[in-house]
């Protein structure tokens, strides 16, 4: 088992390094074979399923563009698109439960081999934003939702970019590093209600 973990590693980068070059002839011949490569490394177990190899197009192209610059026109036709794929509260409901939008921001499961099929799924929030003031460690990758409500206000407006940064990010930068948590189905809708509750209500933790 070990040899055989070697020989697809040694394989992976040699591969790799041919794509890098541009493959055979440019033709993506490389890439082809690189993905052969990872497709044949991985078994679907628990939540983690092998449809997390295919990437979508704007997946494709932020990867692949210089230092992850995009030219105005395409960062604009990817961020429309994003858009486009939000689905809004159909009820008018934005806010859930803030106890319940705390346990999702600071759970960092879902979506691994260890996560059993039917266990609800986390945000992981935490691991990039900071959440409230008494935190002593945070991620910084995302800017602090410390206060919220304060900076944002809870107006349908900011109600309304608040749950579209959470179903795709890619509205608003085409190629954030943000979970597209509504987009890709992490997250129900009314999980989302909850994490927006989190934001919104006077009485969380981010606003207290």
């Amino acid at each position: 088992m070990r040899a055989n973990r070697v020989a697809q590693s040694m394989a992976l980068v040699m591969v790799a390094c041919s794509a890098e070059r541009g493959g055979v002839a440019g033709d993506g011949t490389g890439q082809a074979a690189l993905e052969k490569v990872v497709a044949s490394s991985f078994r679907a177990r628990g939540q983690a399923g092998l449809d997390r190899l295919q990437q979508s197009e704007m997946q494709r192209i932020c990867s692949r563009a210089p230092t992850g610059q995009l030219p105005a026109d395409l960062q604009q036709r990817l961020q429309r698109e994003a858009l486009q794929s939000v689905r809004f509260p159909e009820d008018g409901r934005w806010l859930g439960k803030w106890q319940q939008g705390e346990k999702i921001a600071q759970s960092g499961t879902g979506m691994q081999y260890s996560d059993a099929a039917d266990a609800p799924r986390g945000g992981g929030c935490y691991g990039c934003h900071q959440l409230s003031g008494t935190e002593i460690a945070y991620g910084t990758i995302g800017p602090s939702l410390y206060r919220y409500l304060e900076r944002k206000g809870a107006g349908s407006d900011a109600m309304q970019r608040a749950w579209t940064q959470i179903w795709n990010a890619h509205a608003y930068n085409a190629c954030s590093v943000m979970p597209r948590f509504g987009d890709a189905g992490i997250l129900t809708p009314e999980q989302i209600r909850d994490v927006m509750a989190l934001l919104f209500d006077p009485q969380s933790p981010v606003n207290r």
